[in-house]
């Protein structure tokens, strides 16, 4: 079942397609840290990159991160982080999709906002500009900040698509 709001977060760790390892509870001791399940073979995941790619650029402020999780063997994941620039860290989820199984995403992309206390604070699955931009006050809200429009009508892209 799908991790709600207010669930524990399960810890994990994974190897970044950087060859670094990634812990979860590690990583929540600065603050928040959002969780982007995705496959690269998924073209509403396609829609929703370049939005996560402004999101992290708004909040530059090192008291919350974004990973991506990719359902893809390391190469696969390699080549998509390249293709939408992304410049956060993109981890590879184990043979039988272990952390994926855990938190149980409905779709992809499933984005969770893990709070510093290990729960998850905020969920979203497939392509709306309405969440991602939820998502923003979110994160702005964490770190003190004026949030920032992340996803604007009528840019060319759809409102929104399901994964």
């Amino acid at each position: 079942m799908t991790l709600e709001v207010g669930a524990r977060a399960p810890d994990f760790t994974l190897t970044g397609i950087d060859g670094r390892s990634y812990s979860l509870s590690k990583a929540l001791e600065p603050g928040a840290l959002a969780l982007v399940f995705f496959k690269s073979t998924c073209g509403t995941c396609d829609l929703t990159f370049p939005y996560l790619n402004r999101l992290a650029q708004a909040y530059p402020d090192r008291r919350w991160r974004i990973w991506g999780i990719a359902q893809d063997p390391p190469d696969a994941a390699r080549d998509y982080a390249e293709r939408f620039g992304v410049k956060y860290p993109v981890l590879v989820d184990g043979e039988g999709y272990p952390v994926s199984q855990a938190y149980d995403p409905p779709a992809t992309p499933t984005i969770f906002l893990v709070d510093s206390d290990g729960r998850i604070a905020y969920t979203t699955h497939g392509f709306s500009k309405a969440d991602l931009n939820e998502l923003s006050v979110a994160i702005a809200g964490r770190l003190g900040a004026a949030a920032r429009l992340i996803a604007q009508k009528h840019d060319g892209q759809p409102d929104f698509k399901p994964g």
